[in-house]
């Protein structure tokens, strides 16, 4: 069987590290270029790499989709905190490759976002979300409460107050969406365990965006599917 070549950007960082783990116990992958921030490039090896893995930095980012489409190469990117022009570049270079952003990696939470759809049946209600996070993570609030809250705002048809942050000890992710009215409260909850859980959603779609065509992809379509336009 072929192993899917995947090389990983931000190896040594908290999340690379787990993502090597991850990569390491599947079978039908292989870690084959780890590329950390002191190291010198190797075009030779890079254009072996099936896809990537990015989970670096905002400032990263263009080096590596410019890297990335040299050679026509797939990225799945983890990272978050993107300026508007940083975003912008996702679009621009999902023009020439295959490029999977998501705020979160973790399955449970595409399904959420799909979930929250469903509060279009109560529109009426209020919304808050809530999320907390280990007090070494600098985007606030988080990459996924932006997300969720974008796509419950879609959903709603409404401006939502934003995200509550909290910030403390060594939480990994909780995110919270209250729906309120004067009768009942809905909640939504995730919290994820352990780093584990993000890691193995990134090889997953990294494992799938091989296949893929040039185009801008998020961790939902992994598992419905890409919308159609």
């Amino acid at each position: 069987m072929k192993k899917t070549k995947i090389g990983l950007v931000g190896a040594s960082g908290r999340m690379g590290q787990e993502i090597v783990k991850v990569i390491e116990a599947n079978p039908r992958c292989e870690l084959f270029y780890p590329f950390h921030r002191e190291d010198k490039w190797d075009s030779k090896k890079a254009a072996m790499v099936d896809v990537w893995i990015d989970f670096s930095s905002p400032e990263a980012l263009k080096d590596v989709l410019k890297r990335a489409a040299e050679h026509k190469t797939p990225v799945v990117c983890g990272t978050t905190g993107f300026s508007k022009k940083e975003k912008d570049l996702l679009n621009q270079y999902a023009k020439k490759v295959p490029v999977l952003w998501s705020s979160n990696m973790s399955l449970g939470v595409a399904v959420l976002n799909e979930a929250l759809k469903s509060l279009s049946a109560i529109s009426h209600f209020d919304f808050q979300i809530e999320e907390l996070h280990h007090n070494r993570k600098k985007d606030k609030p988080s990459g996924t409460a932006i997300t969720l809250q974008e796509n419950m705002e879609k959903a709603v048809q409404k401006k939502l107050p934003e995200p509550v942050a909290i910030r403390g000890g060594g939480i990994f992710g909780v995110h919270k969406i209250y729906s309120m009215s004067d009768e009942e409260v809905l909640v939504f909850e995730h919290t994820a365990l352990n780093r584990t859980v993000f890691a193995k959603g990134a090889v997953q779609a990294a494992e799938w965006l091989a296949k893929q065509k040039p185009g801008l992809y998020q961790i939902r379509d992994v598992l419905f599917g890409k919308k159609k336009a």
